[in-house]
Order: structure tokens, then C-alpha cells, then sequence
């Protein structure tokens, strides 16, 4: 009968996902408001494709993915990351994180943060009017994760968002609830997130719009005799067909090619639609102390989003190396987004208490 918990607490939170006032009409492509929290919050998780829900260590970054990762080995973790994003947007995130063993709990804290840069200002024609435009986003994260038994832990983030394009205004009020069971012996880890579940509390135009909400799910396996973790996370599991239909699309290849052609099979659609839903990431851990790592991923989805017709490219592949220096973890992590470029992400990590 215990094997069967953890089983009932992802049926729990799937059936509850189905009560949340924000999952319907979701879709994917720019459609929903305060994007910028579905962003890598790390090079570490830029450099394993964008995702990972499914890894219980003492990266704090984690705990802005899957508030369940929290756990006594992250107290006292501070990071600072930032991101290198296309043209000249600057995005980054800072979190720490505490134990506290007479309440059973680990919290932690984040703040996110975009920066758009100048944007020059138009009329509604197009007509360039001399002026210039600010434009930035924010997120602040507080969290919490407490063990239910020795393999499944339970958490909650819940996170408010502030945006702002000149003179307009708007904010947001979302919650995570993460599950996660790892499983030492078999070093074999499984994580469940409902992720972005709220409401628009100040909206640009007294118009509500859809949260970037999602449901992942995510495994990861730790090999015995090879210093190698493979895992696997799905991603908008609310929402399954997520294909964008292009019209000029002409690639026929089951996993290379875009919308509904004439001449298109039908399996290779779902075959393409499933594995759009997927990402793949491998992480090596050298050393007795994982004092150095490197990094691989892929994302489908992005690669079939972002890949230009007639034209090869790495879009959708990452990677990234993490090393140990002294006190601190340093990790840069790179992501190819499309042939115009890609996203440089570098981080310092250190736990407080080494200098206390």
C-alpha cells in the first residue's frame, strides 16, 4: 500500500488542476501575459534545455521549478544568476534559501527580473516618433516544502508579478504546487508541477488575459556506474495538441517539420505533437564531489518553433559546463534559440554558513 502513495498524490493534484479557474484556452506561442516567469531561472537549467523539475539536490535555483526540490541540503544557499538574453534584453535571478528543522520546513526566497531595454516609440501608423519606451517585468517567489514521508516531498511557491511598458501597468498573483518523490537506493527521482495557477489582479487595459499556466512532469535517473543523470520532463500535459500550424512549412521528416501538409501523414503529426510535449537533458557529475559537471539538453518544441525553413540549425539544443572554485559553484549555460542567436546564462552560487 505504501507504493501506492505517491501514485494518489499525482492523481490528487492532476484532478485539482481541473478546478484551477486558469487552465482553459490555454495555448502556447505568446498567447498569455507575464511570460517571462516560464523563463530559465538558471544556467544550469538553461544549459539542461530550458527545464528540470525531477533533480532533489543543493541548487536552490531549483525551488523556482518545482517548489518540492526544497530540502535541508539547500539552507543557507544563496545564487545570483543572469542571463544574456536576445538583442539587448537582460534578465537574471537571485534566491536563497533557509531550513527550518522545528517547523519541518525549508523556505526560500526569489526575485526575478527582466529589462526590455530602450524601445523606440511609434504612432499607431508605424511612424518612429523620437521617443523612447521603458520596459520591464518582476517577480518576487516565496516558497515552501516540507517532507510527507522519507521519498515524497510536498511544496508551494507563490509568486507576484509586476509589469510595466511606459506609462500601463499590470500585476499577477500565481502559485506552484510541486510533488516530488526521490528514491536514494534506486537513484530514481519523479517530480509533478502545476505551475503559474492564478489571476491578473491589474491588468494594462480592464481586460483579463490568460496566465502562462502548466502542468509538467519530469523523471530522472541517476546511472550507477557511469557519473551520468538522464532525465526526461513533459511539459503542457492540460494542453496537448501545441503544433503551430505553418502553412509554409514543406519538411515531411517525422520529427523536423511543421504544420498540416496535404501531402502529411497523420502519425507523423502526433509523432511530432508528442515529442514537442518533451524535453531531454543529460548532466555528468565528475568527481567525488560533482566538483565539476557538463550539461546537455534538447527541446523539441523550441527546435520545431524556431527553426527556419531550408536552413539548419542548433535551435533547440543547449549545454553547459558547472565547476567548483573554493566556496563557490560558478555554471554558464548557453541555449540556441535561432540562426539570429542564442542566450548566454552564467551564475555564482555559495552557502552562507561556510562563512559563518
Amino acid at each position: 500500500m505504501k507504493n501506492l502513495y505517491p501514485v494518489r498524490l499525482i492523481a490528487l493534484l492532476l484532478a485539482t488542476s481541473n478546478l484551477l479557474p486558469t487552465v482553459h484556452g490555454q495555448i502556447t506561442g505568446g498567447r498569455q501575459v507575464f511570460q517571462f516567469m516560464t523563463l530559465s531561472p538558471s544556467s544550469r537549467v538553461t544549459a539542461l534545455g530550458g527545464a528540470q523539475i525531477a533533480v532533489r539536490d543543493d541548487d536552490v535555483a531549483f525551488a523556482a521549478l518545482n517548489p518540492a526540490a526544497l530540502n535541508p541540503t539547500m539552507s543557507g544557499r544563496l545564487t545570483f544568476q543572469h542571463n544574456f538574453f536576445l538583442t539587448d534584453i537582460q534578465h537574471g535571478y537571485a534566491a536563497y534559501a533557509h531550513d527550518l528543522p522545528k517547523w519541518g520546513f525549508t523556505v526560500h526566497g526569489g526575485l526575478q527580473y527582466v529589462n526590455y531595454g530602450d524601445i523606440q516609440q511609434a504612432d499607431e501608423f508605424g511612424n518612429l516618433t523620437g521617443g523612447k519606451i521603458n520596459a520591464s517585468e518582476t517577480a518576487l517567489t516565496l516558497g515552501g516544502a516540507r517532507p510527507l514521508t522519507d521519498r515524497i516531498s510536498l511544496g508551494l511557491n507563490v509568486r507576484m508579478g509586476f509589469s510595466a511598458l511606459d506609462e500601463y501597468r499590470a500585476s499577477a498573483l500565481v502559485a506552484d504546487a510541486g510533488l516530488l518523490y526521490a528514491d536514494t537506493a534506486s537513484r530514481f527521482t519523479m517530480g509533478l508541477v502545476l505551475r503559474n495557477a492564478g489571476t491578473q489582479l491589474a491588468t494594462y487595459n480592464g481586460q483579463r488575459e490568460d496566465l502562462p499556466f502548466d502542468i509538467q512532469l519530469g523523471f530522472s535517473k541517476r546511472l550507477r556506474h557511469l557519473p551520468l543523470r538522464l532525465s526526461v520532463i513533459a511539459h503542457h500535459l492540460h494542453d496537448w495538441d501545441i503544433r503551430y500550424d505553418d502553412p509554409n512549412a514543406q519538411d515531411d521528416d517525422v520529427l523536423l517539420f511543421g504544420g498540416d501538409q496535404p501531402n502529411e501523414k497523420k502519425g507523423n503529426a502526433v509523432v511530432d505533437n508528442f515529442f514537442r510535449h518533451l524535453i531531454f537533458n543529460a548532466e555528468f557529475l565528475f568527481g567525488k564531489t560533482e566538483a565539476f559537471r557538463v550539461r546537455l539538453g534538447y527541446n523539441h518544441l523550441r527546435k520545431r518553433e524556431l527553426s527556419v525553413s531550408n536552413y539548419r540549425s542548433l535551435a533547440g539544443f543547449s549545454g553547459g559546463v558547472g565547476f567548483k572554485i573554493s566556496r563557490f559553484r560558478l555554471d554558464i549555460g548557453y541555449g540556441a534559440y535561432h540562426l539570429a542567436g542564442g542566450v548566454l546564462h552564467v551564475g555564482i552560487g555559495t552557502n552562507l554558513k561556510d562563512f559563518f
